[in-house]
C-alpha cells in the first residue's frame, strides 16, 4: 500500500544519507558519527511503527534531506551520489526476490542486535565488523554490485571496509522501506517537485 509521499521521502533520505557517508569514508577515512549512527540504528529497528521511528526522528535525517532537496531542485552537480543510489535501489529489487538471502540477513541482524545491545552502540567496532561481514556474506553476492570508489589507502584498511559494508546494509534497509511505503521509479519521473517540497518541509 502506498503511503504519503512525505514518508517515502524520509526513506529515500535514509538511502542518500547512508551513501553520502559511504563516499566520505571511502575518500577520507572519516565519517560524520551522528549521521552514521542514525543509519546503523535503523538497521535494528525492524518493527518501528512509523518511518520517523525507524530513524529515531526526522531531524536525524537532516543531512540526507538536504541532499535530496538540492538534487531535486537541481542545485547540485554531483552525479556520483545519484548513480550510487540508483544501484542500491536496483540491488534492493534483487534482494527482496531472494528469499534465502532475506532470511539470512534477518537472522544475522537479530544476532548482531544482541551484540549491539551489550556493547551499548550500533557503531561499536565489533558491531561494525559483524554488520560488514553479514553484508559481505549475503547481499554483496547479488547483482548489480554496488561499486564504491575512493582513496586506495583507506579502501585497503579492513576497518574502513567493514564500516562501508555496514552502512551499505543500512542503505539497503532504507531502500526496502522506501518500496514498502510505495516508492517507485515513477517518483523520480513525476514527483520531483513534490519530493523537493516534502524534504524542505521536513527540514523546517
Amino acid at each position: 500500500m502506498s503511503r504519503p509521499l512525505s514518508e517515502r521521502v524520509l526513506a529515500l533520505a535514509g538511502v542518500v544519507q547512508a551513501l553520502a557517508q559511504v563516499r566520505r569514508i571511502a575518500e577520507t577515512g572519516q565519517s560524520d558519527a551522528a549521521a552514521v549512527q542514525t543509519m546503523l540504528d535503523s538497521v535494528f529497528r525492524i518493527d518501528a511503527e512509523t518511518p520517523q521511528a525507524v530513524y529515531g526522528n526526522a531531524r536525524e535525517l537532516a543531512p540526507g534531506l538536504r541532499l535530496l532537496r538540492d538534487y531535486f531542485n537541481k542545485e547540485t552537480v554531483d552525479d556520483g551520489l545519484p548513480r550510487l543510489a540508483l544501484a542500491v535501489l536496483q540491488l534492493e529489487r534483487r534482494f527482496v526476490g531472494e528469499a534465502n538471502t532475506v532470511a539470512a540477513v534477518a537472522g544475522g541482524i537479530a544476532e548482531i542486535a544482541t551484540q549491539a545491545e551489550s556493547t551499548g552502540s550500533s557503531t561499536h567496532p565489533d558491531v561494525l565488523s559483524a554488520l560488514g561481514s553479514l553484508y559481505a556474506d549475503t547481499i554483496s553476492h547479488l547483482r548489480p554490485r554496488v561499486m564504491v570508489q575512493g582513496n586506495p589507502h583507506y579502501l585497503g584498511q579492513p576497518g574502513v571496509v567493514a564500516e562501508i559494508r555496514a552502512i551499505l546494509l543500512a542503505a539497503v534497509r532504507s531502500a526496502v522501506l522506501w518500496r514498502q511505503l510505495g516508492g517507485s521509479y515513477l517518483d523520480f519521473l513525476f514527483s520531483r517537485r513534490a519530493m523537493a517540497d516534502a524534504a524542505s518541509e521536513w527540514l523546517r
